[in-house]
């Protein structure tokens, strides 16, 4: 089976699955970040580990998967699960359910404090079980960069899926699919640009298969995919967007995303790997895919905001 047959499959089915996810909310959306989340700061360790540089493995996927658990906490999410299950046959779960969430909504609303844990945790995670022929340095850098990398770019999907409407919205799911679409657009322009029109490297170094010309037609692929996807999709539910800020929206996010997509590459050539990991068929690993909206996602939750969209 040809890899393009492979990508072809895993996306219909891929996406299907992910937009009902992103439609009914709740704690599934949360646990499919949180595995996301996981699964790719491991493959960031084992791209690190390639350079002989070894994370405190335990620490860092913990830590990557509380960022998404705790953002949705923020949003409301146990008390709604709490309140879901506290049927009367089932009346003491919802209750435990909300004392235990309790202290961690506290310590979670207290974000700035909360944060400093992570350094600590890991600095003294380092202290103990790394000496100093071990690269300490590097070890703890790489635990702490690959949960913000990893876990807390990616969780700004949660603000902006809940930040849009309750469970069950699609006026929610389409802003969420916004940057997802337009990322993907974009992906594909470039890709196309760059075998039809070829022409110089846009970072030889880092990636060799890229091209300017490819970059330019990626972002205006981004851009089309913007200015279309609003009259399509978010107009029939009543959140379309002025021309202007679609424009803005397809051309900052499509910049962005080959951005994100730089920075990964860069991390694989110094691992000296292709793909990430062999995780997806046809795709290579979380990171492979992810690479792009780690940092659209929290770009877009941005000019949401700004926009006054959430």
């Amino acid at each position: 089976m040809s890899n393009l047959v492979k990508r072809v499959l895993f996306a219909a089915v891929a996406i299907p699955v992910a937009l009902g996810i992103v439609w009914y909310g709740g704690l599934a959306l949360a646990l499919l970040v949180m595995a996301a989340a996981g699964l790719g700061v491991r493959e960031v360790f084992d791209l690190a580990e390639r350079t002989g540089v070894r994370p405190l493995r335990g620490l860092g996927i913990t830590l990557a998967m509380v960022a998404p658990l705790s953002t949705w906490m923020l949003t409301g999410g146990v008390p709604d699960v709490a309140l879901g299950i506290n049927a009367p046959a089932v009346p003491i779960l919802g209750a435990l359910i909300r004392s235990l969430a309790d202290a961690p909504l506290w310590l979670f609303s207290q974000w700035p404090l909360a944060a400093v844990l992570a350094p600590i945790l890991i600095l003294a995670g380092t202290l103990w079980r790394r000496g100093p022929a071990d690269r300490p340095l590097a070890a703890a850098a790489v635990t702490l960069l690959a949960p913000i990398y990893c876990g807390l770019l990616p969780s700004t999907l949660l603000l902006i899926r809940y930040g849009a409407g309750e469970s069950g919205s699609w006026a929610a799911t389409w802003l969420v699919f916004y940057p997802l679409v337009i990322t993907w657009l974009c992906d594909s322009f470039a890709m196309w640009g760059g075998t039809l029109i070829g022409g110089p490297k846009l970072s030889p170094v880092v990636s060799p298969g890229k091209t300017r010309s490819g970059a330019v037609a990626g972002v205006l692929g981004g851009v089309i995919a913007a200015l279309v996807y609003v009259p399509l999709a978010l107009a029939p539910v009543h959140r379309a967007l002025p021309i202007v800020q679609a424009l803005a929206l397809g051309l900052i996010l499509s910049v962005t995303a080959q951005i994100g997509d730089l920075a990964e590459s860069l991390l694989k050539r110094e691992a000296g790997v292709k793909d990430s990991s062999g995780l997806i068929p046809g795709h290579g690993g979380v990171l492979d895919r992810l690479d792009s909206l780690y940092f659209v996602l929290p770009i877009c939750a941005l000019l949401y905001r700004a926009f006054g969209v959430i």
